[in-house]
């Protein structure tokens, strides 16, 4: 069913490419006499327009009853679709350390499978306060860099410190969650 959580979400799927565009593409004719710092203000725009629309459909989804399992897949899809876009291109330009995104990148995906071995096995393995706070660094520490401000790549550090305890936290959860 298509709420407007998520249509939310499905924003945030479309506006993911759109910014790793402006990140990596520099050179494209359609960007000529454009100053590179431009290209790095529509990124971050782009990046905190969707990174909204993350908070708002949550937000509309639980206020207004409108939770669905389409919004259940969606909403965590479009979160890694606009992370992994702004990490990667972020490396590809050289403003974000590849082992940081590699450690990032690597948790992501594995907390992704757990929580899919997790669901086929009737256990529910909800986002934690760590696994909220650590969106929340890794937003800013990815707003930052783009915008190539001081301090970017320690938010990026506290960022990768925040992800790998969140998924400690997943991994205890689900080995201690019994069957439903």
């Amino acid at each position: 069913m298509m709420n407007l959580p998520n249509a939310l979400a499905s924003m945030r799927i479309a506006l993911a490419p759109l910014m790793f565009i402006f990140l990596v593409n520099r050179d494209i004719a359609l960007f000529a006499g454009l100053h590179v710092s431009w290209l790095d203000y529509f990124a971050a725009l782009i990046f905190v327009l969707a990174s909204a629309t993350d908070f708002f459909d949550g937000y509309i989804a639980r206020s207004w009853n409108q939770k669905t399992q389409l919004g259940a897949i969606l909403d965590p899809l479009a979160d890694k679709m606009l992370t992994l876009a702004a990490f990667l291109g972020l490396m590809m330009i050289d403003r974000a350390n590849p082992w940081a995104i590699f450690l990032i990148l690597t948790r992501e995906f594995f907390i992704t499978g757990l929580r899919v071995a997790a669901i086929s096995e009737g256990k529910n393995i909800a986002a934690s306060m760590a696994g909220k706070v650590k969106t929340v660094f890794q937003m800013i520490a990815i707003g930052f860099l783009m915008m190539n401000w001081p301090f970017a790549e320690l938010l990026l550090w506290i960022a990768v410190a925040l992800t790998l305890y969140s998924g400690y936290e997943y991994i205890i959860g689900y080995t201690k969650k019994e069957v439903k």
